[in-house]
């Protein structure tokens, strides 16, 4: 299929019509909790990590109330989260740095955000988008898949995906991506089941 702007569009338009809410779409517009519930979010469903950011957050509802915990206690909080110790030692030492390098202030350009322990690409593209309104593409597996299932790239990694996604998507919808193209993975679990609402809705052939 030959992919033409409008036929770009008519896929965000199908997406928009059949988007449910992702969780942690909750804390948009929250740069602190945003960033946080993002990096707990790492191999692990957003289920699980809604609850164990909603947890640390009932604790530390801002980054000077993140840093007073300690780490063994940050562990309980976030607990089942995968990889929960590492991500405790690294919310611990981001919250210090924020303090002491951004005056407690979230960091909002992807230079300074993945300059953070724990923090890399997609975790940077997410806050910049939900948190401060800035287009960017954040690609996790979701969008990995989903986007080549598309054709829209031919692509073995999300860091080649997001590369290739900035030179096809128009710029307008480098904000939503993400969020649509979560929501249809998160519905449709498998890659069949996502092939057939593809195919349904006339996406590809």
């Amino acid at each position: 299929m030959k992919w033409t702007r409008e036929k770009i569009d008519r896929v965000y338009r199908i997406f928009r019509k059949n988007y449910a809410l992702v969780p942690l779409e909750a804390y948009k517009n929250d740069p602190y909790k945003t960033l946080i519930s993002t990096l707990l979010s790492a191999r692990t469903k957003d289920e699980v990590t809604y609850l164990a950011s909603e947890k640390l957050f009932a604790k530390a509802n801002n980054i000077f109330e993140l840093a007073k915990l300690n780490v063994f206690e940050i562990e309980k909080l976030i607990y089942p989260v995968g990889f929960y110790k590492t991500k405790a030692k690294n919310l611990k030492t981001l919250a210090s740095k924020i303090i002491n390098e951004h005056k407690g202030k979230i960091p909002s350009t992807k230079d300074k955000l993945v300059e953070l322990p724990g923090v890399g690409s997609k975790t940077a593209n997410l806050v910049l988008n939900r948190a401060f309104a800035k287009p960017a593409i954040a690609v996790d597996t979701h969008v990995h898949k989903i986007a080549n299932m598309l054709g829209w790239v031919n692509t073995k990694t999300p860091a080649q995906t997001e590369k290739a996604l900035h030179e096809f998507i128009p710029k307008r919808y480098w904000s939503e991506t993400n969020k649509l193209f979560v929501s249809i993975g998160r519905q449709y679990k498998t890659k069949n089941k996502i092939l057939s609402f593809l195919k349904e809705n006339s996406l590809i052939n």
